[in-house]
């Protein structure tokens, strides 16, 4: 049996990941009131807030085994915040809780405002469908 290969680390998919989640933002502050596509968006930037914060023990396992746990636990509360707001966005949403939804995308993205996206948007609109994974996963 082969070794499988991975060219895109867990970081390649982080930085994705907080690309995809700034432009659902954007996207999402353009909007004037809740219907079907803004709970897309807000489901998806939860559903994705979670995935980021998935990917940190991954990122963190190679210092550890080399026992930079200083590191490694500074990366740990760097992106901490991630499964929080993923979680009190999902929670809003489910109880259909606009405001809270406002204050918690304003602090994600605030956290997020450092990042830049390209000039052209590659990534599409990948929060279709989102609103529907995040009822059936409940």
């Amino acid at each position: 049996m082969s070794r499988v290969i991975k060219l895109e680390g867990v970081g390649k998919e982080r930085k994705k990941l907080v690309r995809a989640v700034v432009l659902a933002l954007r996207e999402l502050a353009h909007q004037q009131e809740p219907n079907e596509y803004t709970r897309d968006i807000a489901a998806f930037i939860s559903l994705t807030l979670i995935a980021i914060y998935k990917t940190i023990d991954e990122s963190v396992a190679a210092w550890e085994k080399r026992g930079y746990w200083l590191k490694a636990d500074r990366f740990r509360l760097e992106w901490s915040w991630t499964e929080t707001l993923g979680q009190k966005i999902q929670e809003s949403l489910l109880k259909d809780d606009w405001t809270t939804i406002a204050l918690t995308t304003a602090q994600v993205a605030e956290k997020l405002n450092k990042e830049n996206l390209p000039q052209r948007n590659r990534l599409g609109t990948p929060w279709k469908g989102a609103w529907e994974k995040l009822k059936g996963k409940n």
